[in-house]
């Protein structure tokens, strides 16, 4: 939303009887990292024991009140530019299966533990209308917030969004998360498939990202020139993946 970071503090719940202590401090100096990189400090946090290890900052920042960026503000004519391949979900779930190679985990690996901070700072000199994170409800739910109770829809070119290679071969093996299934059946009801869309394609487009990239809403004649400034910044994934239309779709959503 335009946020700049200053605190953090860790929550952690961990296991202590079953997983030694040696891990804990690896999983909190990269939290540390990762806060430095923000250009934030890390300040305290708080721990329990729990037989499942979970790991979280609480984050504090600052933002102008004149410059938030809403999800719901996309304006017609709008192009939609994404900054990190989807499929970390499928990957994920074949990681936890021991399916996905070294090589595949550190790739993933890298991508999640990118940060949002480039595209952020870059997005501020540009015409943005709307912004949001690709997370949980995966493209087409976050897609689907952004247009809620709005007068406008999407038009989404699958062609043109970037993806985990893996992640569509794994997908063609079944390899699905149970929150894209969840996802599936609560969305579907928003988004229009044309016959042409592959159906791995639609599973990824459901699929639930960890730490995903931004969606972003910009004038059109500031797309092409807004990607370029992504790509000299290292966001070398980001891609027009759609464009914001007036056009009474329906579902809202349009894939082609």
């Amino acid at each position: 939303m335009g946020g700049e970071p200053k605190t953090a503090m860790n929550l952690v719940c961990y296991p202590l009887k079953t997983m030694d202590i040696s891990i804990l401090r690896q999983i909190l100096q990269g939290g540390i990292d990762k806060v430095k990189e923000a250009d934030a400090v890390v300040i305290g946090g708080h721990s329990i024991f729990d037989n499942e290890l979970k790991y979280g900052l609480s984050v504090t920042g600052f933002i102008h009140p004149n410059r938030i960026l809403k999800k719901r503000s996309l304006k017609e004519g709008d192009r939609l530019i994404l900054t990190k391949p989807l499929g970390t979900g499928i990957v994920s779930t074949a990681i936890k299966g021991g399916l996905a190679s070294d090589e595949t985990i550190l790739k993933v690996s890298m991508q999640m533990a990118e940060l949002n901070k480039k595209a952020a700072k870059i997005m501020q000199n540009f015409s943005v209308n709307g912004c949001t994170d690709i997370t949980g409800f995966g493209l087409i739910g976050h897609l689907s917030e952004m247009i809620k109770n709005s007068k406008i829809s999407i038009r989404i070119y699958a062609n043109n969004i970037p993806i985990i290679l893996e992640a569509i071969e794994f997908s063609q093996f079944g390899l699905i998360p149970e929150g894209s299934y969840k996802n599936k059946n609560f969305f579907e009801k928003f988004v229009k498939f044309e016959s042409s869309v592959d159906s791995v394609i639609k599973d990824i487009l459901f699929d639930p990202q960890t730490s995903g990239g931004l969606l972003i809403s910009v004038k059109a004649e500031e797309s092409e020139n807004m990607i370029e400034a992504l790509k000299n910044e290292g966001v070398l994934h980001s891609k027009i993946i759609g464009d914001v239309i007036s056009e009474d779709v329906e579902g809202k959503i349009i894939v082609n």
